[in-house]
């Protein structure tokens, strides 16, 4: 196993929805050696999923966190929020293969999941092909670059 000093911290958070698979993906960091920053939720009373979203999207962006998990019902909603804060690049994935594609062709951020769309098994599958996976570079970076480019656009009023 890989020293944890080797391993990008993690920030990670949820909703009331996903409190449960968070804690099994938790778990899954804590025994393979990753720095876990629990942003909470930490029950499954109910809450609003963008306080965690931002919560945990604003650490990453800030450099608190190399890398940042999100979950919440279905997924959309902390992808949705993640990415309103400049410098993330947020990707909902509902299997290994679009969560490689996330790291691989997008240099994703921040990885969102749906508790009620994948089950604990297939989540963890999910994160592990994520943290796994390192961004390309080559003909990626310049499109990355166009997605960072629209951080410092501003909407149209």
């Amino acid at each position: 196993m890989t020293d944890s000093t080797t391993k990008p911290r993690i920030a990670l958070g949820a909703d009331h929805a996903g409190f449960h698979a968070k804690e099994i993906i938790k778990k899954f960091l804590l025994e393979h050696g990753y720095v876990v920053d629990d942003l909470g939720t930490n029950s499954e009373a109910s809450v609003d999923y963008p306080d965690f979203g931002k919560a945990v999207s604003e650490r990453v962006a800030a450099g608190g966190a190399q890398l940042g998990i999100l979950v919440c019902g279905t997924g959309i909603g902390m992808a949705m929020t993640a990415n309103k804060v400049p410098g993330i690049r947020a990707a909902q994935a509902h299997d290994a293969f679009t969560a490689r594609m996330a790291r691989e062709h997008n240099d994703a951020n921040v990885l969102t999941l749906g508790a009620r769309v994948v089950d604990d098994t297939k989540a963890v599958e999910i994160v592990r092909e994520f943290l796994g996976t390192q961004f390309e570079g080559g003909r990626h970076q310049r499109r990355v670059d166009k997605i960072n480019d629209l951080d410092h656009t501003r909407a149209p009023k």
